[in-house]
């Protein structure tokens, strides 16, 4: 969904200066002439088409970019198709799109974003300020609309002239263009629900056609973002890695998105494969809900973190693919506090305060989980068999995706959940922490940390701000209701002509209009 699968992010730094006006193109450039060694290297060749596939169920297509999508192929759709305000840059953590800059005013509460000159639909209608309006009002309408534009009511979204939008916050927002880079997609003013199956987009590629949740895209020639040099893309949707693995090395497809760990183990012995890995890309962490139920007592959730072995979680669960963590979202954020003491396995001390807390080790509490992605499902059979040596009984459910995220995100009192946006800890703060976040998946309410929040929102100075980012942090780590044991790689298999894959995590991914074939 686009609230939830593939919130996906870089994980470069962001200074305020990059904030606060925006310049140049975040975009991927093509192979120079010369390397920095001075020798040869290949120029990008337009043409061919690129074949695709990423993760989906044909029962839960969906063709709307504001709507909730559980298919990561939708998403790559969607996104190839129609672009956002900002996104991930190669040097910044946030890099012009369909807005070509941004300034905010002194009190860091209104902001002002100008379309990118050039921009338009792919039926050769410019964008206008009121398209992007009405298509953030609509975005803001979602049930998750309040997380998608945190701090933004409808009534602060409006248009100044024919180029220039204006974001007013409910509170001072140093890093709000950074919380346009992911679902800001940009329709046609008015544009009706029927019509969204063939509503023009303004990004790199055009539809030619969908069919259950297949896709082919032709490169849209005038795209105002650069050149495009594919001619197509086929985007063919996968149930498990495991077939979009095998289809890649069976070379029926030239690259198998997001397809994870145990498929590069698989494809390590061939010569003609290429491994993409990108540190920071994923988070699967566990969910324990606070506000009501058997994990509310703080003692609870840290024996839970006590009892977790993070360094073979990571060993096995993500065969290696992956790094340890320490509870804290985000990262890949510059500001993260990497001083806060490494959490470690202590069986004795989780059964200390367990019995402290008075939780009953007589009963036997699910975990909710799917199988959405690879090595999820298996990351909560790990924890279980863990988390039994300090006499806590679970039981590991297995859901379908759309009964997952309609019944148990959100509700359940224990439940896997992932993330793929993980350079930025305010990104996590605003959407997912916040009492009144509209994705509040623990249902935490701490007013030390709304008020950790708006003060560094509000620190304007950026050699300050990492001071106040990290107080945000440590009330996260101790009091929290999540347990994040590690951080996986994203994992890429490409065919050996493939060439200008998107290096950078999370959203960055998918920006494939750099992409070309060597053949």
């Amino acid at each position: 969904m686009i609230t939830r699968r593939q919130l996906l992010w870089t994980g470069a730094g962001i200074g305020l200066a990059g904030v606060l006006a925006a310049c140049g193109s975040g975009g991927q450039t093509g192979p120079a002439a010369v390397s920095a060694s001075g020798s040869a290297v290949e120029q990008p060749r337009t043409g061919g088409t690129l074949r695709v596939g990423a993760l989906g169920r044909a029962s839960a297509v969906t063709r709307d970019p504001h709507g909730t999508q559980t298919n990561e192929s939708d998403y790559l759709i969607i996104s190839l198709l129609y672009d956002t305000l900002t996104v991930p840059g190669e040097t910044t953590n946030t890099a012009p799109r369909l807005a070509g800059a941004w300034k905010a005013s002194e009190d860091l509460k209104t902001w002002r974003f100008t379309i990118a000159d050039g921009a338009a639909f792919h039926d050769g209608t410019p964008v206008t300020a009121e398209d992007v309006v009405w298509s953030l009002k609509r975005l803001r309408a979602t049930p998750a609309g309040a997380s998608r534009l945190p701090g933004i009511q409808p009534s602060g979204i409006s248009a100044e002239d024919a180029k220039t939008v204006v974001l007013v916050s409910d509170y001072p927002n140093a890093d709000l263009p950074l919380l346009t880079r992911l679902t800001t997609f940009v329709l046609k003013k008015d544009t009706k629900d029927d019509a969204l199956a063939t509503a023009p987009g303004t990004g790199p590629f055009k539809l030619d056609w969908f069919r259950d949740g297949n896709a082919r895209l032709v490169r849209n020639d005038n795209w105002y973002g650069g050149k495009v040099y594919l001619d197509a893309i086929e985007v063919r949707i996968f149930e498990s890695p495991q077939a979009m693995a095998n289809a890649l090395l069976a070379g029926q497809i030239d690259v198998a998105s997001n397809v994870g760990a145990v498929a590069a183990r698989t494809a390590k012995s061939r010569s003609d494969i290429q491994i993409l890995r990108r540190p920071n890309d994923m988070a699967m962490p566990i969910v324990m809900r606070t506000a009501d139920g058997p994990f509310t007592d703080p003692k609870v959730r840290e024996a839970l973190r006590l009892a977790v072995d993070r360094d073979a979680m990571v060993k096995q669960v993500l065969s290696g693919y992956g790094t340890v963590a320490n509870d804290v979202l985000g990262t890949g954020d510059p500001a993260y506090a990497k001083d806060l003491p490494q959490r470690t396995r202590d069986i004795a001390k989780a059964k200390s305060l367990l019995a402290e807390a008075g939780f009953d080790l007589s009963k036997t509490y699910d975990l909710i989980t799917t199988e959405d992605i690879s090595g999820l499902a298996e990351s909560a059979t790990l924890f279980a068999t863990q988390v039994r040596e300090a006499g806590v009984k679970i039981n590991v459910v297995k859901q379908d995706s759309a009964v997952f995220w309609d019944k148990t995100w959100l509700k359940a009192p224990l439940y896997t959940t992932y993330w793929g946006t993980n350079d930025s800890v305010v990104f996590f703060a605003s959407k997912t922490m916040l009492s009144d976040a509209g994705q509040n998946e623990a249902a935490w309410k701490e007013p030390a940390f709304d008020e950790a929040y708006r003060e560094a929102m509000a620190t304007a100075d950026a050699a300050k701000r990492p001071e106040a980012l990290r107080k945000l942090q440590q009330i996260e780590y101790e009091k929290s209701g999540y347990l994040l044991w590690g951080m996986a790689d994203g994992i890429d298999l490409a065919g050996g002509a493939v060439r200008g894959l998107p290096k950078l995590p999370g959203y960055g991914r998918v920006q494939l209009e750099k992409t070309w074939l060597a053949r």
